[in-house]
């Protein structure tokens, strides 16, 4: 699936494959001496990449990609969005190196955070009230399901992940921290504690800065996630001594799950840990990857390869908040809209800051349709190679189906509008006889986005409708537009009724001719757009347009 591509990544415009192009840059740098890139070099550039990987041992260890989630939360938009983005340069680097050179991609739970914030949207907050400060894997599952708040939530991501079809690893902060696995890292902070204060001082406010640590001790009798002073710091032994909570002297190890790291040098020490290649972060982050940058070097590793992408603004162009609740919820988004066509909002210019609320969807659903129909037109013309490039071939990891959908969203949404249909039964009444021997067994994408458009019709398009009584101008356009119709031969299809319906508006002196066709949707439909109007007289019918019309013009849809 993702093998005989590489000639063609080396020079795909996408950004997935720009990163994955610095990526297998920083590989070839890190882990290979000057004989083995030369080898290497020779062997890339005939795609020989199998080849590159057996005969360099170095290029054996799998690329690792990460992406981390706060385990205070339920799965969110953000956390699709950091999961699919690592996900698609991850496909572009298997594909420019034939998927010789393995490849992971690690989801970590930061769920040996202090729960800090109690959320209000959760039952029985008494109990996490009385469980502030503990680590979340320590905090007891409101719910009752689970043995932990974090394990709840845990499950949640993972069965989140499942259902859109990722392919990772999970690991749980506090599970990697007991285990030993971040051990010699944290004895490594340590032994360099004040190279690590000196990173850090500097971005902290004086006060802040009097009694700050990077490690955060979890106390004994409390279980708690202090956040205050080392005292004093035991290198041969392993351990720093701090104040408890009743002020008693108290001595821990660093390792095996006695201390939690401050969030900056926690990045650090887990890039550092699992020798991670690759993280993609939001632009607000872009400081503090900065910071842990420089922790990562102190403590004499590499920093992965950063890529960061710009944040999602609402309605009012406000940065989305998940305190403030603004925004869109993934379960919103699913309500109207297709997984697939999330995912291609997310592939959108990363670069570029976008509003993410319900008017986006109908637009982000078509613009899917019409690239995984561009990328089917280009594999049945017989292109020598996929378009990579294309969307679809990013949002399907490599392997878009060979069917959309004949029948666009934003048309769906105006058959139910002008129908009022709310079931799917009645739409594809009209579907049937707009595509003959069309069933939603054999249409499945279009039966998918008939129950999307009724929802979102429901929620947001019928509550704002306004008709309009049309002008003299556009009622003598109309009037004229019913004769055409009407004179039209049996079986005509939507490109000759657009033609028609364009004759109609030049002949009736539109300028612009769009203002005739947004005239067609305030006064037909309620809304000012639409997709082309022949389309939609082609689904809906033309006896029942003629219909709709002549209500119009008899004032019975304005009244």
């Amino acid at each position: 699936m993702l093998t005989g591509l590489s000639a063609q990544a080396r020079d795909a415009k996408s950004w997935p494959f720009e990163q994955a192009r610095l990526l297998l840059q920083r590989i070839v740098k890190l882990r290979l001496s000057d004989a083995e890139r030369d080898l290497a070099a020779a062997l890339f550039g005939q795609s020989k990449f199998a080849d590159a990987v057996q005969a360099v041992p170095a290029l054996v260890k799998p690329v690792i990609f990460q992406c981390g989630y706060g385990a205070s939360g339920l799965p969110h938009m953000g956390t699709f969005g950091e999961a699919a983005r690592p996900t698609m340069v991850r496909n572009a680097f298997r594909a420019l190196t034939e998927d010789a050179i393995a490849t992971e991609l690690i989801v970590f739970s930061d769920d040996m955070d202090g729960l800090r914030k109690i959320p209000t949207n959760l039952p029985n907050a008494e109990l996490l009230e009385q469980d502030r400060d503990k680590p979340v894997s320590s905090v007891r599952d409101p719910w009752g399901e689970y043995e932990s708040f974090a394990a709840h939530n845990n499950a949640r991501m993972r069965a989140f992940l499942d259902g859109f079809g990722f392919d990772y690893t999970f690991m749980s902060s506090t599970e990697t921290y007991k285990s030993g696995r971040f051990d010699e890292v944290l004895l490594r902070m340590l032994a360099r504690f004040d190279a690590i204060q000196a990173v850090m001082l500097p971005t902290l406010g004086e006060e802040r800065r009097a009694t700050y640590s990077p490690f955060l001790p979890i106390s004994p009798k409390t279980g708690k996630v202090l956040q205050v002073p080392t005292l004093e710091r035991h290198v041969e032994k392993g351990t720093i001594v701090f104040a408890d909570e009743d002020g008693t002297l108290t001595e821990v190890p660093v390792t095996g799950g006695h201390v939690k790291l401050q969030w900056r040098p926690d990045w650090a020490a887990r890039w550092t840990a699992l020798n991670v290649d690759f993280e993609a972060s939001g632009k607000d982050l872009v400081d503090s990857v900065r910071v842990s940058n420089q922790i990562v070097r102190a403590l004499g590793g590499e920093p992965p390869e950063a890529f960061h992408f710009e944040l999602f603004m609402d309605e009012h162009n406000q940065k989305i908040s998940k305190t403030k609740g603004n925004g869109l919820t993934m379960e919103e988004w699913l309500r109207y809209g297709t997984p697939e066509s999330l995912a291609y909002y997310m592939y959108q210019s990363p670069k570029s800051a976008k509003r993410l609320y319900f008017d986006v969807i109908p637009k982000a659903t078509d613009e899917y349709l019409q690239q995984l129909d561009a990328f089917n037109r280009s594999r049945a013309d017989g292109a020598n190679a996929p378009a990579i490039d294309n969307p679809a071939w990013h949002v399907h990891h490599g392997a878009p189906p060979q069917r959309g959908s004949p029948v666009s969203f934003s048309l769906l949404l105006n058959l139910v509008s002008a129908a009022d249909a709310s079931t799917k039964d009645i739409l594809w009444g009209f579907i049937e006889r707009y595509i003959p021997g069309a069933t939603p067994a054999s249409e499945p994408v279009l039966d998918q986005l008939a129950g999307y458009a009724i929802n979102y019709y429901e929620d947001f398009v019928k509550p704002s409708k306004r008709f309009r009584a049309p002008t003299d101008q556009e009622r003598t356009a109309m009037q004229a537009l019913v004769g055409k119709l009407r004179a039209l031969p049996a079986g005509a299809d939507a490109e000759a009724i657009q033609n028609e319906v364009f004759e109609v508006g030049k002949a009736a002196g539109f300028d612009p001719l769009r203002a005739w066709f947004s005239a067609l949707y305030e006064v037909l439909l309620g809304q000012s757009q639409g997709p082309r109007f022949g389309s939609f007289v082609a689904i809906f019918g033309v006896e029942r347009t003629v219909a709709l019309i002549e209500k119009a013009l008899a004032g019975e849809l304005a009244a």
